[in-house]
């Protein structure tokens, strides 16, 4: 999932390909190009199973003869429901047929599934390279059956003398057999721990703290970090997704990290990583020695999503080749549903595409293990809920996500964390996100995020607050890794009993600490006032810091908590929110358009709906091609609603924008229409429909583009939108296949984040980029 974004100079990055195309900041997938994806969507009725019978008898029964179409969709209805799976094509009808395709998946055998791939591509030939063929010897003959039950009834030590000889089909396969409840009782007893650490061990729940920003300001960044100290939270990696990821933004916000973890004498203890795509990385990494420690990528389960994702098996495993003898490794991300958000599931069922992704990082585990002296430094965040309803929409359905995906990455040898959230266009709430972890906790996570609050301020979603890790470590009776434990009471957080002091809490204490490691020698007063300035400065940019608690030491303080509801309930509201009439006619040269979505609810609820234009929107394209008469311009803007109108309609967001744009690229001598198209229910994808419509015809070897200004997701102060550039050369335009992996991205523009005047000139360095032209520095902070 994903949980999912944050385009950088060459493609997108993980949470970009996980959202909601014309959502939040770092975020672009939809589900699209359905016939792509799947045989045709919907569900099945499997009416009646005789004795004994197995997937292929049946299959053979009722196609008569294997039929690869039906062996997909059977093995999708033994999921539970997922609204994903019903888009695909592959859900049961109902309970009983749910039931009818769990007893035949049952009933066959383990080398029988091996013997039928699912899906055949290098990911799949990469899995069987990397599975033990002599434990898959051992259980072949099982049936799926005889699998489920050794892994309820057999212990830790005999399951781990097999599971390296299953297939991620196979351990994509099994917890469709099993209840919520058996599916925590297999999870309570693998554990795959971290070379030289207790993550991932039995009875440890750590913390990826996520110090995210909406303008990659290092000192927004920097004192989320002191505040997760500050509550004795985080362990296992500093984690910050960026905003801009071109190379000198990275190596900024990598530094400031480094910094944090340098002085407190911490370096073999916590990594940090910036979450851009991995070549990004790697070229911060030769560029700037010593300033990358983990290296994060999104990993998809299918090679064309992959292949959206810019990566390939080879990419990836030379990039663990090349972290011989350093003590970091890798860190993934996944999430069910970021392949038929792309359009490429190619007709598979949303959990096996998950676990092949397992798979996959377990090979790339495998060939770190050669290089890595201390042992393989490799672990996978789940970021299960975090595209949105049309993966799945409620808590009950969160929580078996979580479940299901902890089993499988357990099974294939993986150090496992997650990220339990929800958008905020799904129905899950605060108060449910409590719930869902209550229900996950005791399948034992290697990890969970963790921000200031619950509400990300800039990828706007709801994930795990600091001090919701205070209150399931009391709850569970969870621990922090020993080591960083250790540091928490050299701080003065912990105290040696293991209680937490008066400086519990108090991101002003950490910092003053950070202080007085540098060699600071003044006094504590000074250092305090010093800080209370700067965390004003921060909070002033969005980005929420928690000090203290409310009744309970891990409730926010009250006025936190309740800003933190405003900020949802505003969230909501502009969530349904519609372009207004007055509006709409105040926008120069409007050509108003709408997409296929019959309203706001069906736009949210079946985001193909809003990608595609309506028969009267597609006349009124042709209308402004023919009004050129042969002068076509190089580029055409694009206003979209996306999932905040209000990011668009608030006064200073959307007409600085257009103007600055205008005015700069008609200084640098590039013409552009003089009409802006406005899209009522508009996503990504409908920009590409527009430009592939005007565009079709220009000369082939010359570029033209579109530039897309979309409402983003709602949930924070900002009301931000993004712009989606798109800039290719005709030829491409003429194909018509025009998708995310050509797009580059300015988010998180709004008044009071990246102001608008300042994202037109980003956009136009972006625009430099792509089409070669010398670029000077960052556009940021290097």
């Amino acid at each position: 999932m994903s949980k999912g974004m944050v385009l950088d100079q060459h493609t997108l990055s993980r949470r970009d390909l996980l959202l909601v195309a014309g959502t939040a900041a770092a975020t672009l997938a939809t589900y699209s190009h359905a016939a792509r994806a799947a045989p045709g969507a919907g569900t099945l009725v499997i009416d009646e199973v005789k004795q004994g019978e197995d997937i292929f008898a049946y299959v053979s029964r009722i196609k008569g003869g294997f039929d690869e179409t039906t062996y997909r969709q059977v093995l999708g209805c033994a999921n539970a429901f997922k609204e994903g799976d019903q888009t695909i094509g592959v859900a049961a009808e109902n309970d009983a047929a749910r039931a009818n395709a769990r007893t035949l998946l049952a009933n066959t055998k383990i080398g029988d599934l091996h013997q039928h791939p699912l899906l055949e591509d290098d990911l799949q030939r990469l899995i069987w390279q990397t599975t033990d063929k002599a434990q898959h010897e051992k259980v072949k003959n099982w049936t799926m059956g005889q699998l489920k039950a050794f892994l309820l009834t057999k212990s830790e030590e005999e399951i781990k003398a097999v599971m390296n000889g299953l297939t991620s089909d196979t351990i994509g396969c099994v917890p469709k057999l099993m209840s919520n409840e058996e599916l925590i009782s297999v999870s309570q007893k693998i554990f795959n721990v971290m070379p030289g650490t207790k993550l991932g061990a039995k009875g440890y729940m750590g913390a990826r703290i996520q110090p995210n920003s909406p303008t990659d300001h290092p000192e927004d960044i920097m004192w989320q970090v002191f505040d997760a100290f500050s509550y004795a939270t985080g362990d296992i990696v500093i984690g910050t997704n960026p905003v801009d990821s071109t190379v000198d933004s990275v190596v900024t916000v990598e530094r400031a990290l480094k910094d944090i973890v340098d002085t407190f004498k911490l370096v073999d203890v916590i990594p940090w990583c910036v979450l851009a795509h991995i070549d990004v990385q790697g070229e911060v990494s030769d560029r700037f020695p010593g300033t990358v420690a983990t290296v994060f990528q999104s990993l998809a389960g299918t090679d064309d999503c992959n292949k959206i994702f810019d990566i390939t098996n080879d990419k990836i495993l030379k990039y663990a080749s090349a972290k011989a003898g350093e003590r970091y490794g890798l860190y993934f991300e996944t999430g069910q549903g970021s392949e038929f958000t792309n359009g490429v599931a190619n007709g598979v069922d949303m959990m096996v595409l998950e676990s092949r992704k397992y798979g996959f990082s377990r090979a790339i585990g495998m060939e770190l293990a050669k290089v890595q002296p201390k042992g393989a430094w490799l672990h996978v965040n789940d970021v299960a809920g975090f595209i949105g309803p049309e993966v799945f929409k409620s808590r009950e359905q969160l929580v078996r996500c979580c479940l299901e995906d902890m089993v499988m990455g357990k099974l294939h040898g993986l150090t496992i964390g997650l990220d339990i959230c929800t958008t905020l266009h799904m129905t899950v709430s605060l108060d449910d996100l409590d719930w869902c972890q209550d229900q996950i906790m005791p399948a034992n996570p290697a990890y969970l995020i963790a921000l200031p609050t619950k509400n990300d301020p800039m990828l706007s979603y709801l994930t795990t607050a600091f001090q919701d890790h205070v209150r399931v470590r009391e709850k569970f009776g969870f621990k922090v890794n020993d080591a960083m434990w250790d540091f928490y009471k050299r701080i003065g957080i912990v105290a040696s009993d293991n209680s937490y002091t008066s400086n519990y809490g108090d991101p002003l204490w950490v910092y003053y600490q950070y202080r007085l490691a540098k060699g600071d020698k003044r006094a504590k007063d000074a250092v305090y006032a010093e800080g209370r300035l700067m965390m004003e400065a921060v909070e002033a940019r969005g980005v929420d810091l928690a000090t203290g608690h409310g009744d309970k030491i891990w409730d926010l303080n009250p006025a936190l908590a309740t800003k933190v509801r405003g900020l949802y309930d505003d969230a909501k509201q502009s969530l349904w929110a519609e372009l207004t009439p007055e509006f709409v006619a105040a926008v120069p040269g409007v050509v108003p358009v709408r997409t296929l979505s019959k309203d706001r609810n069906d736009y949210i609820a079946h985001p193909t709906t809003g990608e595609t234009l309506s028969p009267e929107s597609v006349r009124a394209i042709d209308a402004i091609r023919t009004s050129w008469k042969g002068d076509m311009p190089k580029g055409q803007i694009v206003i979209s609603d996306g999932l905040n109108a209000k990011a668009i309609m608030d006064d200073g967001h959307l007409s600085p924008y257009l103007e600055e744009m205008r005015r700069l690229l008609g200084a640098a001598g590039v013409s552009v229409s003089d009409k802006n198209i406005l899209v009522t229910s508009g996503r990504v994808r409908a920009g590409y429909r527009i430009g592939e419509m005007l565009f079709a015809d220009a000369d082939p070897n010359t570029f033209r583009g579109i530039l897309h200004i979309i409402g983003e997701r709602p949930g924070t102060m900002h009301h931000a939108y993004s712009v989606y550039i798109t800039v290719a050369k005709g030829k491409r335009w003429a194909e018509k296949d025009i998708d995310h992996d050509m797009t580059k991205l300015v988010s998180n523009v709004a008044d009071t984040a990246l102001a608008p005047k300042e994202a037109a000139k980003e956009t136009l360095t972006i625009i430099r980029e792509i089409i070669g032209k010398d670029v000077n520095g960052s556009r940021r902070f290097g």
